[in-house]
């Protein structure tokens, strides 16, 4: 009976909230806000909005930084897999890569911040001896004007969670056969993984890659961290006006808000044209018999954008630890010429309330969202009917529709009801964005198990839930808790709901060490920064470490 309500309620989860946060937003949008003055229905906002200096750059800036990184993103992917799928150097980057995807997107852009800024890590390796410099350069490389750091930022977090997405839908495509095939047609191995084996897997990751487009176009810390300031990006200016003391400012704010929307619906279309205009492209070139048999240079290239995003990301986080622990670090010195835990010693006290509440909300949203996610594959395994198109649609809505879109107005719900700024509204702003990852991690797995084992349980008269609990469960317990994980990592790095769900009230490590950003304390940054990458960093620790030690003696629980 419970198992119905599965669908339900997830249903419930993840549409609920974007709807009423959509209505909340667009008619404030509109001029209807009775708490604020606003009686009737009106374009001001959207008049004010227009005439906000540099609003077209700002919204340029974002839809262009958005494609762009998610272009780079799926073009280093798509070559790196047909470069080296199935080879022993595709397992190494895959182990290279995989512990990525749990790496919150604000400790990554500090970690690339911390490295290519004029003082940065890089900067102190090459200088004096290769650039000459004594003094840092007069260079701006963060927050540079056209938003190639963005980009930059964006891309080396994106290409981990696309690669892992693709990793799935590769075992589908059964790409083995398919590449002996056109190899003895003569094909090289870049081309005849683009013509025959791509086309199936960029089918499954599409929904995927809209999100990433959509996040993209919409980001919030990333853009407070790397992006442009004179203007910033769409989405940091409509945080600015939303969190200004002067509450008429909220009309302009929901107005922003729909423009951002609009401008990811632009952006999708914009990515809809591009596919198509690649597909004509690659079905000319396989007319043509294109079999591009000397492909060596793509090859490596692809292997080396691969290498590389991961191996930048790893090297912020070490860049990151070696400030956290930094006294008198003089440029160009390319290690602290002492260290010292005093940071930690002062920060650590103030942290520990953004860290209690961190906890409590990843937490609750994870167990929530496993809870829920597990219903729902019960029911399905019930039922018999997986989820199709129309159910992974729902299951990325949160992913695709931007956040700076319906969270205004979920933030005036929850004020009109007196909500605002209380734990349970921040757990379930998280649990709209958890329960996505964890269905997606979970999904799989489930519907891999083994049934043969439920037989036999039934065959020695167990009941349903007695075969769940004492079966079904520990045989996936690894899977279980790596999508618990995953949900935790996600929550951890929550910014804007936190933001604007919490009102500033219930901060936490993510939301004080981004408005920490704006501060040239690298220090302090670095102990924030780094305590939100240990925080995911643990959570698969357990995810891995339990499993093995429960299960340690016994084959079949090895799953």
């Amino acid at each position: 009976m419970l198992t119905r309500l599965g669908p339900p309620l997830a249903i419930l989860l993840l549409t609920g909230p974007i709807l009423a946060g959509l209505l909340g937003t667009l008619l404030p949008a509109f001029g209807y806000l009775p708490a604020l003055g606003g009686e009737a229905m009106s374009l001001e906002p959207l008049r004010q909005l227009a005439a906000e200096p540099a609003i077209v750059r700002s919204a340029l800036l974002s839809l262009g930084t958005g494609l762009a990184a998610t272009a780079l993103s799926v073009l280093v992917v798509a070559l790196f897999l047909a470069g080296w799928t199935g080879t022993k150097t595709f397992a190494r980057v895959q182990h290279l890569i995989s512990p990525l995807l749990s790496l919150p997107h604000a400790a990554a852009a500090f970690g690339l911040a911390f490295l290519i800024a004029p003082s940065g890590m890089i900067a102190r390796l090459l200088s004096p001896g290769l650039t000459g410099w004594e003094q840092p350069p007069d260079l701006l490389i963060v927050n540079d004007p056209l938003g190639l750091s963005l980009v930059a930022g964006l891309a080396v977090k994106e290409i981990p969670f696309l690669f892992l997405v693709a990793l799935a839908a590769l075992q589908q495509a059964s790409p083995a056969p398919r590449a002996a095939l056109v190899a003895s047609l003569g094909y090289g191995r870049v081309a005849g993984f683009l013509f025959s084996t791509w086309p199936a897997v960029y089918r499954q990751i599409r929904l995927a890659v809209f999100a990433v487009l959509a996040f993209s176009t919409s980001v919030v810390d990333v853009s407070a961290i790397l992006g442009p300031t004179s203007p910033a990006t769409l989405g940091v200016r409509i945080v600015g006006w939303m969190s200004d003391p002067d509450l008429s400012m909220r009309f302009k704010a929901s107005a922003g808000a729909v423009l951002q929307l609009g401008l990811t619906a632009l952006a999708l279309l914009i990515w809809i044209a591009v596919e198509r205009a690649a597909a004509a492209v690659r079905d000319r070139l396989c007319e043509q018999g294109c079999r591009a048999r000397r492909d060596g240079a793509v090859r490596y290239a692809g292997l080396g954008a691969m290498s590389l995003s991961g191996f930048v990301v790893m090297a912020g986080l070490a860049t990151l630890g070696i400030w956290s622990v930094a006294g008198l670090w003089q440029f160009p010195d390319a290690l602290p010429g002492e260290w010292t835990l005093s940071t930690w010693m002062k920060v650590l006290p103030r942290a520990g309330g953004p860290l209690a509440t961190t906890l409590i909300v990843a937490a609750i949203a994870t167990a929530v969202a496993v809870w829920v996610t597990i219903l729902c594959l019960i029911r399905e395994d019930r039922t018999g009917r997986a989820a199709g198109r129309g159910a992974l649609a729902i299951v990325y809505l949160p992913l695709i529709v931007p956040q700076a879109a319906f969270l205004f107005g979920l933030q005036l719900l929850f004020l009109l009801a007196g909500l605002n700024a209380s734990l349970p509204s921040l757990v379930l702003a998280h649990l709209v964005f958890v329960m996505p990852y964890v269905f997606l991690s979970l999904s799989d797995p489930w519907r891999a198990y083994d049934r043969r084992f439920d037989a036999v349980a039934a065959g020695l008269g167990k009941s349903r839930l007695r075969t769940l609990v004492s079966v079904r469960l520990p045989i996936l317990a690894r899977p279980t808790l790596v999508a618990a994980a995953v949900g935790f990592a996600v929550s951890i790095g929550q910014y804007l709901p936190t933001l604007l769900v919490a009102g500033g009230r219930l901060p936490t490590i993510t939301t004080e060490a981004v408005a920490l950003a704006s501060g040239g304390n690298r220090r302090v940054i670095g102990v924030y920064a780094f305590l939100q990458m240990l925080l995911p960093v643990i959570g698969f620790a357990i995810a891995t470490l339990v499993p093995a030690l429960l299960w340690r003696r016994f084959r079949a629980l090895r799953y």
